[in-house]
């Protein structure tokens, strides 16, 4: 499926890289690959990406949970802002060399946006499991992007 997902036209103002947002992050990154993806009662995963326009890897932060048949599923929510995350840009131009860092191993995947029933059943799961996510949706008009990553062959 394709990564579709437009700017929306209302929504919480998107977190600006500041010198404090960069060492939380980072802060965030350290504590995931060393202990663990606990990051402020959620399961977090370190996303690396290739930059759509730099073809530089870019890691983040981000949240996860748990999809069918030991996928992952992250929610492209930049906190409710009416764009889309940067990282979400850059799945979409490289899918297929994205890697995460999850329970202390790197793990290469394919990323894929879900749409239709796949997504709504998603979403039911993710706003079911956080409020937080579920208040995200509510802050904007564009529907946040679920995106199910999957383990690539070796």
């Amino acid at each position: 499926m394709s990564f579709t997902t437009r700017r929306g036209t209302r929504g919480a103002r998107q977190p600006k890289a500041n010198r404090f947002f960069t060492w939380v992050n980072t802060w965030a990154m350290k504590r995931i690959r060393t202990k663990g993806g606990q990051v402020m009662g959620m399961s977090a995963l370190v996303l690396t990406t290739i930059g759509a326009k730099t073809g530089i890897r870019r890691s983040t932060p981000v949240a996860w949970f748990p999809g069918p048949d030991g996928s992952w599923l992250i929610v492209a929510s930049a906190a409710g802002a009416a764009g889309n995350p940067a990282w979400y840009h850059n799945i979409a131009a490289y899918p297929d060399q994205v890697e995460i860092d999850v329970d202390g191993a790197t793990v290469s995947v394919t990323a894929t946006q879900l749409h239709g029933p796949g997504r709504d059943t998603a979403w039911a799961q993710i706003a079911k499991a956080s409020a937080r996510f579920a208040g995200y949706q509510d802050k904007t008009d564009r529907e946040l992007p679920i995106i199910r990553l999957t383990r690539r062959p070796a």
